[in-house]
């Protein structure tokens, strides 16, 4: 009687938790109001009409990158170091554009980078996320090692999740296990 009682409640209880997180909100049916006037092709229906935008209001784009390219980083050094398989060791034919990206932060201290971390889709996610981080972290370590502040470097882990080929071949394989360098 009581393995009754509790079944009957354990079904109520979870039925009573899925009614709480039930949502009414299609997503797809958002409406979104394009204010520029240019036809959109994320949007197959019309746009409600606007109202006109009040003097000084309009919106000015931002400028994400600098026009100076001084501060971009060493020229013609590659930013992007390979990984073998399963590894966050820094491959010997790599460290030439480390020791260059080294150079140019010991002589530029104002600049920072962030080294993000990646790997290929075999593996959990927690799994990549960590070796993504390792391998991030491996240059970190051979940069400051090389003299660079740890305050002008981050070490991040993207893990599987922003691939550089697509694709289950070798190639695509090797060419997501990489560490990026990117300069702020």
């Amino acid at each position: 009687m009581k393995r009754v009682h509790f079944s009957l409640l354990s079904a109520l209880t979870l039925s009573l938790t899925l009614v709480g997180c039930g949502s009414n909100v299609k997503l797809n049916d958002v409406a979104v109001e394009d204010r520029s006037g240019a036809p959109t092709a994320a949007s197959p229906t019309p746009a409600p009409a606007a109202a006109p935008a009040a003097a000084g209001r309009a919106v000015a784009p931002v400028e994400i990158r600098s026009a100076d390219t001084s501060g971009a980083g060493p020229a013609g050094v590659a930013r992007v170091i390979y990984f073998d398989y399963d590894s966050f060791t820094v491959r010997s034919e790599f460290q030439s554009a480390v020791d260059a990206h080294s150079r140019f932060l010991t002589s530029n201290t104002a600049r920072k980078i962030a080294i993000e971390g990646h790997t290929d889709e075999r593996g959990g996610r927690e799994y990549n996320l960590a070796l993504g981080q390792k391998r991030a972290e491996a240059v970190r370590r051979s940069m400051t090692l090389l003299g660079v502040a740890e305050s002008q470097i981050e070490a991040v882990s993207l893990g599987e999740e922003k691939p550089a080929q697509t694709g289950s071949t070798e190639e695509a394989y090797a060419r997501n296990r990489r560490a990026e360098v990117n300069y702020r």
